[in-house]
């Protein structure tokens, strides 16, 4: 099942995606984070049902979660990443916030900032939690997660680096575009055999599959759990592999105009065009 928030005229509801026609699934839930809470009836009501349907091209999808309670994100989580960022592998899962108002919809704009020319994009795998959950062991992992989504950990690189923390230049408005909708895993089959690339202006920059990963879908769920509740609606964005931007000798840094196209196998491609960052962003 491929759940999604979409928006028809002045309206935000959530969906079930089905090729080129979204069955509306409002009476049975508000929002992505109420459909999650409300557990397996739920989202089994959510699979049968057959409400009104609504064309794909009358709407406008928007981030499948659009206030994810957490965006975790996690570095340098790819062999060939480590090794253009001249690193150390991390012993531990490296983790870091970005703030929840940086999500963003799957193929809306990217914001270049007025503070920094230094733009990249990062394509990921991402986690989306389904259950409440604490202390969850890895073998158990699995049962915690609602479906996964396609993200784009986009990154300010200079104000990234001034500080070991990494929220700042990871958290700017319009920077984690995710979805386009969350596949439920039944859907997705082993979330590490899965086929990732990256492609600015059609230029493939980023090409790996999950099965990559350092530390998988289910060791972050372990290890994040361990220090905190994780809940339904939170997003873990797994990291990404070697061919970003600042890889590049001179830096590819993203222009206004770049369309960043980032696709995963069973899972979907969100696309976004970088924009300078809007004068109506100043807000007092």
């Amino acid at each position: 099942m491929k759940l999604v928030t979409f928006t028809q005229g002045s309206e935000t509801r959530i969906g079930r995606l089905e090729g080129d026609e979204i069955v509306d699934l409002s009476s049975i839930a508000g929002d992505m984070i109420s459909l999650l809470e409300a557990g397996e009836d739920a989202l089994e009501s959510a699979r049968r049902s057959d409400a009104t349907r609504v064309a794909l091209a009358d709407a406008r999808l928007e981030a499948p979660v659009p206030r994810p309670p957490k965006i975790l994100a996690v570095g340098l989580n790819y062999a060939d990443h480590i090794e253009e960022s001249g690193m150390e592998t991390p012993k531990l899962p490296m983790i870091f916030n970005k703030q929840s108002t940086a999500a963003a919809a799957p193929f809306g704009d990217i914001h270049l900032p007025k503070v920094s020319p230094l733009l990249d994009y990062e394509g990921e795998l991402g986690v989306v939690i389904g259950k409440r959950c604490r202390h969850v062991p890895r073998d158990l992992a699995h049962q915690v997660v609602g479906g996964y989504v396609v993200t784009n950990d986009v990154s300010v690189r200079d104000w990234q680096m001034r500080v070991p923390t990494f929220t700042m230049g990871k958290s700017f408005d319009t920077h984690c575009p995710f979805g386009p909708a969350i596949v439920t895993p039944d859907e997705v089959g082993d979330p590490h055999t899965l086929a990732l690339t990256t492609h600015v202006n059609g230029e493939l920059r980023q090409s790996t599959n999950t099965k990559h990963l350092i530390f998988d879908c289910f060791d972050l769920i372990e290890h994040l759990s361990t220090a905190f509740t994780l809940e339904p609606g939170d997003v873990i964005s797994t990291g990404t592999c070697g061919g970003v931007a600042a890889s590049f000798k001179p830096p590819k840094w993203l222009v206004p105009g770049d369309v960043v196209r980032v696709e995963i196998s069973n899972v979907g491609a969100i696309e976004n065009t970088v924009i300078a960052e809007p004068e109506d962003t100043v807000r007092i």
